[in-house]
């Protein structure tokens, strides 16, 4: 797998589902619920179509998994995981901060390529494993915060142990709706940490390796490594706050 070539492939498949999602965002949206409350728009799955399309077009022998049912391969081949919309909530409801995440991991589950793209700032994340990550093509990396008390981190539950818990040790805790978009702003230096639990691989696929390659730590709440396929909790610091932020979570599990 050339894995240069699949990063410019999604990133030509991300900014052009973003141009579908700018679209739709400023028409009249019609919103159903799966799973109980998890809304989902027809936006969602239309783009979900269009990558999954784009991708087995180029890549007919990897495997292509969705949030909207998309689970396209198997074996032990690459696997795509797609998020269409993610902060699918604050799109529904007209709140312009949600992305669309393609990441792609090699045959053993390794986070090989990730792609976030933010459609309405026109941001376009970008990773390859081994050589750094990139905003719109230039070089990010972490902030070099090493207070606690001085750093913004970003949290997007409704958990109130966890925001009793950090609120007061930090300077303020931020919120986007997209664990997506969250990642790479820990990956740019805007979030100095960012922790979430109950998420699911293509949430997170592409964010952990742009964060990772930018120089995040990323791990579970007690420090353990993060299997992506399964990311029950995830932790992500600039490196520096690692410890002291892993510590109090972990004190709350």
């Amino acid at each position: 797998m050339d894995w240069i070539l699949a990063a410019h492939v999604a990133e030509g498949a991300a900014r052009a589902a973003g141009g579908i999602a700018r679209r739709a965002f400023y028409l009249p949206r019609q919103v159903s619920y799966k799973q109980g409350d998890e809304p989902v728009t027809e936006t969602d799955r239309e783009i979900e179509r269009f990558v999954t399309q784009l991708l087995q077009a180029s890549f007919p022998e990897t495997r292509i998994i969705g949030e909207e049912g998309a689970n396209i391969g198997s074996g032990s081949t690459p696997i795509w995981w797609i998020d269409p919309i993610d902060g699918t909530f604050f799109f529904a409801r007209g709140v312009p901060q949600f992305s669309i995440s393609i990441g792609c991991a090699d045959a053993d589950g390794k986070m090989m390529v990730g792609v976030v793209y933010d459609p309405m700032f026109d941001e376009c994340f970008c990773a390859v494993r081994g050589h750094g990550a990139t905003c719109n093509g230039e070089p990010i990396h972490v902030s070099a915060v090493t207070q606690l008390r001085t750093a913004l981190v970003s949290n997007n539950s409704n958990l109130v142990p966890e925001w009793t818990t950090m609120l007061p040790l930090c300077r303020t805790i931020a919120r986007t709706g997209s664990a997506a978009i969250s990642l790479c702003y820990v990956a740019n230096g805007r979030f100095d940490a960012y922790w979430q639990h109950n998420l699911s691989a293509w949430d997170v696929a592409a964010g952990t390796l742009i964060a990772e390659e930018a120089g995040a730590t990323v791990t579970t709440y007690d420090g353990s490594p993060l299997k992506v396929s399964n990311p029950a909790n995830m932790l992500v610091t600039n490196g520096h706050l690692h410890q002291a932020v892993s510590q109090h979570l972990t004190q709350l599990t």
